[in-house]
C-alpha cells in the first residue's frame, strides 16, 4: 500500500462522485500536478427522511468500498453544496438535498476512521483549477461554473474567500432584466444566464423542448435567430455580472466551466468580449475555459484531504 492516498468525494444533487488519489505530499499536498487516480466509484445520491443522515452513511460505504481495494487512507475531503460553514463544519442549507444546520463534519468523523476534511464542492473545484488546472501560477481567481445555477469560487492572494459560506453568490447579483427569480429577488443574473435558464427560455419563446443548454447553443451557431437572442442576452447577463465581479476584486483569472462552457471557445469568445467592452480602468481578467471538467469537485476534496494531512 502507498503511504499517502486521500480519499475524496463529491455530493451533488443527483449523484456522489468519491475517489481514492495517492499524490506526494511533503508539507504542501499534490500541488502542481493532477494526483493518481487510485479508485473510483460514482453512485446516485441516497436521500430520505434524514437526508444528512442518509447521506453520510453512504458517504462512508462507498470509502469503505474504495478502501477495501486500495488500503486505508491518511485523510478523507468531503465537500457538499448549498450553504457551507467550514470552520464549524456545518452545511447550512442546500434546498436539493432538504437539510438545514446539519453538522455534517462532526457526522462522518463518527462513521470514518480517518481524519476529515469538509468543505462547499464550487469552492472546492475552484481551489483544484487554481492549484493543479486553469488558473495555475495566478494570484488571484474566481472560478465560475455554469449550470443548474451560478456560483464563484474565490480564491484571493491563494486563499479560499468564503464568509462563512455566504461569499460567492454571483448568481444572484442585479444584472437588471426585472424578473423574479426563485430566491425571491428580481434581476438575477442566474435567471437568464445559467444553462437551465437557456434551455427553458429557448423552449418558451419557440414552444420547442431542448434537452439542454447546448443544443440552444447549437442552434445559435446554425444561426437560428431565437436561439441567438436567447444566447445573446445570457452573454450580455454574464458580461455584466463578471464585470462587477472585476472591478470589486480584480482577479488576474477568470474561470469559466460547468455545462454550459463546454461550448469552448464559440460562447467563451462572447462572454471575453462583452466584460472588455464593459470596464474602463479596471484590469481586464485572463478569461479561460476550466481544464478539470466535472472532476474539479472531487479533486478538490482530495486537495482538501492532503492540506489536512500537510497540517496546513
Amino acid at each position: 500500500m502507498a503511504a499517502n492516498l486521500v480519499a475524496a468525494v463529491d455530493v451533488g444533487g443527483t449523484s456522489v462522485k468519491a475517489a481514492v488519489y495517492e499524490g506526494v505530499f511533503e508539507g504542501r499536498g499534490f500541488d502542481g500536478e493532477r494526483p493518481h487516480v487510485v479508485a473510483s466509484l460514482r453512485a446516485a445520491t441516497e436521500l430520505s427522511g434524514d437526508p444528512a443522515g442518509s447521506v453520510t452513511r453512504q458517504v462512508a460505504r462507498m470509502i469503505g468500498e474504495l478502501t477495501a481495494a486500495t488500503g486505508p487512507v491518511l485523510a478523507a475531503g468531503v465537500v457538499v453544496p448549498g450553504i457551507v460553514d467550514e470552520a464549524a463544519g456545518v452545511a447550512r442549507f442546500a434546498a436539493n438535498l432538504g437539510w438545514r444546520d446539519a453538522p455534517l463534519r462532526k457526522m462522518l468523523e463518527a462513521l470514518l476512521p480517518s481524519p476529515v476534511a469538509f468543505g462547499h464542492d464550487v469552492t472546492a473545484g475552484g481551489l483544484a483549477e487554481y492549484r493543479i488546472g486553469a488558473a495555475r501560477g495566478f494570484g488571484s481567481a474566481a472560478f465560475v461554473p455554469v449550470g443548474t445555477g451560478i456560483a464563484a469560487a474565490l480564491v484571493l492572494d491563494g486563499k479560499p474567500y468564503r464568509a462563512a459560506g455566504h461569499a460567492g453568490e454571483l448568481g444572484h447579483l442585479d444584472v437588471g432584466h426585472g424578473v423574479r427569480c426563485g430566491c425571491g429577488a428580481t434581476g438575477c443574473l442566474e435567471v437568464v444566464a445559467s444553462a437551465s435558464a437557456l434551455a427553458r427560455r429557448y423552449a418558451r419563446r419557440t414552444g420547442k423542448v431542448v434537452a439542454g443548454s447546448l443544443e440552444v447553443v447549437a442552434a445559435a451557431r446554425t444561426g437560428d435567430p431565437d436561439a441567438e437572442a436567447v444566447l445573446a442576452d445570457a452573454v450580455a447577463a454574464l458580461g455584466d455580472g463578471l464585470r462587477t465581479l472585476v472591478t470589486l476584486l480584480a482577479p488576474d483569472v477568470v474561470v469559466l466551466g460547468g455545462g454550459l462552457f463546454r461550448s469552448g471557445e464559440f460562447l467563451l469568445g462572447r462572454v471575453r468580449r462583452r466584460l472588455a467592452d464593459g470596464l474602463t480602468f479596471q484590469p481586464l481578467p485572463e478569461v479561460r475555459l476550466a481544464e478539470l471538467g466535472d472532476e474539479a469537485g472531487c479533486l478538490g476534496a482530495g486537495l482538501l484531504a492532503a492540506d489536512l494531512v500537510a497540517g496546513r
